[in-house]
């Protein structure tokens, strides 16, 4: 039988310019804006993406360019998965709202659950994000351990 899941047996290479993902809970807004707002001349030099309304106040208040995605209960949760399993996302800033229900919970656990298997870096909070933007890893190419996805399907499809 084949294994249930992939290894970590191949490498992956964040650039220098980060592709880093912005989300932010409606009660978490402000203090994602806050937090962008200390840390915008950092930013501005990486590439941004980033959901619903949390991607347009970005954008128009700090003055960022932000790609804007769908909000996180229309799909934008699912987008961003989809760049972290493309390998086109290199860092996750995703401020969420420990007291408040989501009707999105199962795709929060998913796009959480895909950061953790493609080893991206992820900050659920202020502290965090200030640990992870001020790493001097931030600006410089670093190379991650990822799962071997063609040799496990391979191996998978073989198994059979």
């Amino acid at each position: 039988m084949s294994e249930q899941r992939p290894g970590q047996q191949t490498t992956r290479n964040l650039p220098r310019r980060k592709r880093i993902a912005l989300i932010a809970h409606d009660g978490k807004k402000d203090e994602l804006l806050a937090w962008a707002k200390r840390w915008h001349d950092t930013l501005a030099t990486h590439q941004l993406v980033g959901t619903g309304t949390t991607a347009t106040r970005v954008s128009k208040e700090l003055g960022l360019e932000v790609e804007g995605l769908m909000s996180g209960p229309l799909g934008g949760d699912q987008q961003i998965g989809a760049r972290i399993t493309e390998q086109a996302l290199d860092l996750l800033i995703f401020f969420w709202d420990p007291f408040a229900p989501m009707p999105h919970d199962p795709d929060v656990k998913a796009l959480l659950r895909l950061a953790a298997l493609w080893n991206i870096p992820v900050a659920c909070n202020a502290a965090s994000a200030d640990f992870l933007i001020s790493s001097p890893y931030v600006s410089e190419e670093f190379t991650i351990g990822i799962p071997d996805a063609g040799r496990w399907v391979s191996a998978r499809v073989e198994g059979a």
